[in-house]
């Protein structure tokens, strides 16, 4: 049963308020309006109740956010320490990114709180996992996670705030390029003239410098391995 079918449903039938559904009203919300646009106030008013009982099930607007983050986390494949570590983690990219761009909110509580939510641990214990059982040492594992994630969610909130759509490359290029000095920024011009006419879409794709990571590690640990 979806959220919008149990707040339709009669007063007398709904199911008790739960922090669960709290959270789920709580998500929507924020998925549509922002963090910003979510207060306790206006998820009591969408939830038909009084403010105070939501204190029930939720300390503070502190904690909801720690609640919305890990459901978001649990979207999330936990890499599989038994495979092979680079396909998982490869996995575990691309899965993070299209869920955070699912919820465009949530990249900035992820890398601005400090999230110890049963969820993330084995997320996080996950990934370290993969790494260590590979062979990095857990500080490399460490350097390697963090290397991984900065780039996950950099990617992703450019993706969200940049100023134009993909779709949109070609007109912007073919506008801005009469105004780009050939002679001063000759490369620039180059890649730009690509653009207006259409040879190159100038999409930046996840996978591409994701790989270049995971290349990387690949080649540290091989180097790491062969010295022993």
């Amino acid at each position: 049963m979806s959220i919008d079918q149990i707040l339709t449903m009669p007063d007398d039938v709904k199911p008790p308020l739960s922090r669960e559904k709290i959270l789920a009203v709580a998500m929507n919300m924020a998925d549509e309006q922002g963090l910003q646009g979510l207060s306790m106030r206006k998820l009591a008013d969408e939830l038909g109740v009084k403010a105070m009982s939501l204190y029930n099930h939720v300390k503070n607007k502190d904690d909801l956010i720690d609640g919305l983050v890990e459901k978001v986390v649990a979207e999330i494949p936990i890499p599989d320490i038994s495979k092979p570590w680079k396909a998982e983690l490869a996995n575990r990219g691309m899965k993070a990114h299209q869920v955070l761009m699912r919820h465009p909110w949530a990249s900035v509580p992820l890398v601005s709180r400090a999230n110890v939510g049963p969820n993330m641990m084995s997320y996080v214990n996950a990934t370290l996992g993969c790494l260590i059982e590979a062979g990095f040492s857990p500080a490399l594992a460490d350097h390697a996670w963090n290397a991984m994630d900065n780039y996950i969610y950099g990617f992703t909130l450019q993706s969200l705030n940049f100023p134009f759509k993909e779709g949109e490359y070609q007109q912007v290029a073919q506008q801005y390029l009469p105004s780009l000095p050939k002679a001063q920024w000759p490369y620039l011009y180059a890649l730009s003239e690509k653009v207006a006419m259409g040879e190159h879409d100038g999409v930046n794709h996840f996978e591409f410098g994701f790989e270049f990571i995971l290349d990387g590690l690949e080649g540290l640990l091989n180097r790491t391995l062969n010295s022993e």
